[in-house]
């Protein structure tokens, strides 16, 4: 019995081992959202221009849209941003950025400096709604149809080749059903 005792600490380590080795191979941009296919959480945040307005998750609806949680502290959204000002320039779609846990006048400050692609801006101070959309850091981006529908989550700055992969024919096809609604 004592011997077979010795032998937990090893098949503890080995089990710990495959679970830590199948982590290797999990695509943490994938990430499974509970809130696909759901409407946008409710939220009244102030405007990140203006404290004295407000924005509601009815002020995102009404086209297909993209939703981009980013702040001044996250290195890979500074990344991502050249990319965000090509997009906005293009204009194929909304962007909305909701600023996430950050300081309002640094947030001001660096679009001010380096472009503002948004067409909206949710100051989200508190991470409220970021915890409501289950953001587990920043940039996240969701694709959100023209009823407010999440349709698709992103973590991860995007650029040029995931845009072009995964996200536009997304939004391509979310625009062809927008079109297709509103005729009928």
């Amino acid at each position: 019995m004592k011997k077979l005792v010795l032998f937990i600490p090893l098949v503890l380590f080995l089990g710990m081992g495959i679970f830590l080795y199948q982590g290797l191979f999990l695509n943490p941009q994938k990430l499974d959202s509970a809130l696909e296919g759901k409407p946008i959480p409710a939220f009244q945040l102030e405007k990140l221009e203006n404290a004295s307005e407000y924005y509601t998750q009815e002020d995102l609806k009404g086209q297909v849209s993209v939703m981009n949680v980013w702040a001044t502290w996250c290195p890979a959204c500074k990344y991502e941003h050249p990319f965000l000002m090509m997009l906005a320039r293009q204009n194929q779609v909304p962007i909305y950025g909701i600023n996430y846990r950050d300081d309002r006048a640094a947030a001001i400050r660096e679009l001010r400096r380096e472009g503002d692609p948004y067409a909206k801006n949710i100051f989200d101070v508190d991470g409220r709604l970021g915890l409501d959309l289950g953001v587990y850091g920043a940039p996240e981006t969701f694709i959100v149809d023209h009823n407010g529908i999440i349709r698709f989550r992103y973590a991860g700055p995007i650029d040029g080749g995931i845009w072009q992969e995964t996200l536009y024919p997304m939004i391509q096809e979310l625009q062809a059903e927008a079109k297709l609604e509103g005729a009928s």
